[in-house]
């Protein structure tokens, strides 16, 4: 187990166009590739753990990948049985995207996971799929890992999804586009929307308005990517997080998606009081450009909306909150319960830890602005809580046991720290 020590910054200034690549996108640009005719070109893809198990489930379910180090190209040969089991490893994404993908695919495949993932719940995905005529089983009933899927005629459907879940909205999406008809989702609030923008990209008949979206079946494969992937918003957040509680401090994050349900956590940065601001600079799958976060001093905030477009990013926030003035709130955020750990419950006791007072809610926690304290932290083998909690030692100095998890979504992210502060791992 690898523990890091991050020592206190001095004010910095900080430009890069080296934040890992955005995760969703990347997972999705491997798995859209098996439904296209030709040759998908994907540039900049993620070399992190999880996005690197979804390529490979890729290869294993009968694509032909090539990889030059620079751009990774994905020609489909149509979804293939195998008799390998499909390891998702820590992929919450993964897995429950690909159980739409392969509900209706010929064949029976096996999905399984690391074991933090098999604890993880998939009925919100495994029970509507059931539900439209997919033969999917699991421990508890469907609701662990692993998973077993037997391909099977998906029938249209109209589902209301009680929970605002882009991995719920995508897997029922995957499914329709192979149903015997008309497919009608909606959500009690707008999640990310990576797929829907991808796959009409691609050619796919797909309707939005709203909170609704209406799905017609594939009549014929779909056109093949052709994309660089940007930054990904929820890791280059860690570094607004550092601009934000360091004094005289500025980062310019370079070629990162300015998706509207992307950067909700740097909204709430800008009503806290940071200087934030965006410059597009490029649009096609998805707006892109540079953000730019200085310094200044951070008043209290309560986070109730749009829950669903900063999920990933409140144990980051929650730093910032720590170094606010005034008790900040996060409410509607239960979601987190389910994540690579129980992130209010982490997020709260390790603050404690810090010196920082917090009151713990079903749904959410608050925060009350003080002054972080250095502490031993222990990540839970969640990543977002490892890289939060090293953000947070750029005021204090900090140690954070079980860093490993980081290279699940961020591989790079120690050598961009280190532009910063002093780190040592050990």
């Amino acid at each position: 187990m690898i523990r890091a020590t991050v020592y206190p910054a001095d004010s910095f200034e900080f430009k890069s166009d080296a934040i890992a690549p955005d995760k969703s996108i990347s997972h999705r640009c491997a798995m859209f590739s098996l439904l296209a005719q030709g040759e998908s070109r994907i540039e900049n893809f993620l070399r992190a753990e999880d996005t690197l198990n979804t390529l490979k489930i890729v290869g294993q379910l009968g694509a032909t990948i090539m990889d030059d180090g620079k751009v990774i190209t994905i020609r489909s040969n149509g979804i293939q049985e195998t008799s390998e089991i499909l390891d998702c490893g820590n992929s919450g994404t993964g897995m429950r995207l690909f159980c739409g993908l392969l509900s209706s695919a010929e064949g029976h495949f096996i999905l399984t996971g690391d074991e933090y993932l098999k604890r993880r719940p998939m009925k919100r995905v495994t029970q509507p799929l059931r539900n439209i005529g997919a033969r999917l089983d699991g421990r508890n009933n469907g609701d662990l890992a692993p998973l077993s899927i037997r391909g099977a005629s998906l029938q249209a459907f109209e589902y209301e999804s009680k929970i605002a879940s882009a991995q719920v909205k995508s897997a029922m999406i995957l499914a329709a586009l192979h149903s015997d008809g008309v497919c009608t989702f909606s959500e009690s609030e707008l999640s990310r929307d990576h797929t829907e923008r991808m796959l009409l990209g691609m050619g796919a008949h797909i309707e939005v308005n709203g909170l609704e979206t209406k799905v017609w079946p594939l009549e014929k494969p779909l056109n093949p990517l052709n994309i660089r992937v940007p930054a990904d918003p929820s890791s280059a957040f860690f570094f607004a997080v550092a601009a934000a509680i360091t004094p005289d401090s500025t980062v310019i994050i370079e070629g990162v998606t300015l998706n509207p349900t992307r950067i909700e956590a740097f909204k709430v940065l800008e009503r806290m009081g940071a200087n934030v601001t965006y410059t597009l600079t490029s649009e096609k799958y998805e707006p892109i450009g540079d953000i730019t976060v200085k310094y200044a001093p951070l008043k209290a905030v309560i986070v109730e909306e749009n829950i669903s477009w900063l999920i990933d990013e409140l144990p980051a926030l929650s730093i910032a909150m720590a170094c606010a003035q005034g008790k900040s709130i996060i409410k509607n955020a239960e979601e987190l319960r389910v994540k690579e750990s129980d992130r209010i419950k982490t997020v709260v006791d390790n603050l404690n830890l810090c010196g920082i007072e917090t009151e713990e809610y079903p749904d959410g926690y608050a925060v009350i602005g003080g002054e972080l304290k250095r502490a031993y932290i222990k990540s839970y083998g969640d990543h977002r809580i490892a890289m939060s909690f090293l953000i947070a030692g750029l005021r204090c100095g900090m140690m954070v046991e079980d860093v490993e998890c980081i290279n699940t979504s961020f591989p790079n992210f120690f050598e961009l720290l280190g532009k910063i502060t002093k780190v040592d791992k050990c």
